[in-house]
């Protein structure tokens, strides 16, 4: 389908990530000038190729998106290059710490709330006041089903991907009457080839990952794909008069069965 990006330019934060690796093809399938940013250049520049052999338009940029000054600098620099920053994809997150509350690691929490809420922030920041003048904006945060319910051993992750959705929603109250919409995708696991696997197939290789799909309605786990064309749809003038929501992207394990 075609979604109309084709004049639109979109950055994406943690490109070089699974899930942002894709948001960065499906966009650029689309139409749209795709910014892969990364704080690992190496990984946006991979990426940035592969949406170019594709026949894509893409550049690799290289920030650390915790370091306020840097952000406000790189986002200046890709408006003056290109026609201003239309879609901003805040993908960019750490989910790697796991432990119980009382004995979670003070530093990694702290660097948890950097990257996943205040680097989120420090670029929606930076990009937000381009969009209120042109009169034109697509914000999608990713969040997480462990910020809609929770996560065991992931009190840091958690937190701040629940914080996104209160963000998200407090952007699109602020950019409505701005033609800025902003949507919060919240993804249960996402697993890559592994979701092609039946159920008994993947017990062989992740019984935690198996214990979940069995739990899923659907029988399988996320694709990368299903959260990527998602965006993308949000990203279009076909979506432009829903902002303010959470939707999840879980096969149906959100929801209440026997």
């Amino acid at each position: 389908m075609d979604f109309g990006l084709d004049d639109k330019t979109a950055l994406v934060t943690g490109a070089g990530g699974r899930i942002g690796s894709v948001d960065c093809e499906v966009l650029a399938e689309e139409g749209a000038e795709v910014i892969a940013l990364d704080v690992d250049v190496s990984a946006a520049e991979t990426i940035a190729e592969d949406v170019e052999n594709a026949g894509g338009r893409a550049h690799a940029v290289e920030c650390d998106l915790t370091d306020r000054e840097a952000v406000a600098e790189t986002v200046s620099a890709v408006e003056e290059e290109t026609d201003g920053i239309d879609i901003l994809i805040n993908n960019a997150g750490l989910v790697d710490a796991r432990d119980r509350v009382e004995e979670f690691d003070d530093e990694i929490w702290d660097r948890d709330v950097s990257v996943n809420l205040t680097g989120t922030y420090n670029v929606t920041r930076a990009v937000y006041p381009g969009m209120k003048d042109r009169e034109w904006g697509r914000i999608i945060n990713m969040s997480s089903m462990a910020g809609w319910y929770g996560g065991f051993g992931q009190a840091s992750y958690s937190a701040t991907k629940s914080a996104l959705i209160g963000f998200g929603k407090t952007l699109a109250l602020e950019g409505a009457q701005h033609g800025i919409t902003s949507n919060v995708v919240a993804p249960s696991i996402v697993v890559g080839a592994l979701a092609d696997m039946d159920i008994e197939q993947l017990e062989q290789v992740d019984e935690h990952f198996a214990r979940i799909a069995k739990a899923t309605p659907m029988r399988r786990l996320g694709r990368e794909e299903d959260v990527a064309n998602l965006i993308a749809y949000f990203c279009s003038e076909r979506a432009d008069y829903i902002t303010g929501q959470v939707v999840g992207v879980t096969g149906g394990v959100d929801l209440f069965s026997f």
